[in-house]
């Protein structure tokens, strides 16, 4: 089975609501130790984000001298423009959580996997997503930090799981055919298979399981049926 957000997830996550103050968010931040938090409503519901970036818009966008029209490169423009964060110029003028919040907040439930949590991470530029229930309501929170953890599984763990999906895979061959060790997370297969494609299939799937760094596939197969398989778009 893959990992989800539910296995990786911190559920000891600090929020604030939607009124709380400027200083408060500070104070916050700063004390847990944290780069942004999610900001909730009176049910708990997910409204959106608030990052020290939020708070330094404050710093930013003050004037240096008199006339100090300060805009900020137009890449930075973009960003904010796509990325949900909204105007760093309007944020400056912000009191409350409300205010300075990225909205709307990405967010993801707790049993999508982690594959799914990292691609929504890197499309959306962001570097936490709050999770919610099926009711909107803030149950957890995972960052980049947390979904790196599925690197340092147990090898013997991730050897088990390959094991699985080589029974599952080549079915065409004895269920000895495949040896499988794994070295911090690289797995080695080795051995003669039925079909070619058995082989490609195992390689494939030992790759896809969660936590394999690499896959260096040493295997033989009896059968050469690749030659076999139709091309798409061949002549």
């Amino acid at each position: 089975m893959s990992m989800t957000v539910r296995d990786v997830m911190t559920t000891d996550v600090a929020s604030v609501h939607q009124d709380a103050s400027f200083h408060v968010v500070a104070e916050l931040l700063i004390d847990r130790g944290v780069s942004g938090v999610p900001v909730v409503d009176d049910d708990d519901r997910v409204q959106g984000v608030v990052s020290e970036a939020d708070l330094l818009a404050k710093e930013e966008f003050k004037e240096r001298y008199y006339g100090d029209d300060y805009r900020p490169p137009l890449r930075a423009r973009l960003r904010h423009a796509f990325g949900g964060e909204g105007s760093g110029f309007y944020k400056a003028k912000g009191e409350t959580a409300g205010q300075l919040m990225s909205a709307p907040a990405h967010v993801i439930t707790p049993d999508a996997s982690v594959v799914q949590a990292a691609r929504l991470m890197d499309s959306r530029g962001v570097k936490r997503l709050p999770v919610v229930d099926a009711d909107g309501r803030l149950v957890g929170i995972v960052s980049r930090l947390d979904l790196i953890r599925v690197f340092v599984r147990d090898d013997e763990e991730i050897r088990s799981q390959v094991m699985e999906s080589v029974a599952d895979t080549a079915v065409w061959s004895p269920p000895d055919a495949v040896t499988v060790r794994v070295s911090d997370g690289v797995v080695i297969l080795s051995g003669v298979v039925t079909r070619h494609t058995e082989a490609i299939a195992v390689a494939r799937m030992a790759a896809n399981v969660d936590g394999v760094v690499a896959v260096r596939d040493k295997l033989a197969w009896k059968h050469d049926d690749v030659v076999d398989i139709p091309v798409w778009g061949g002549a």
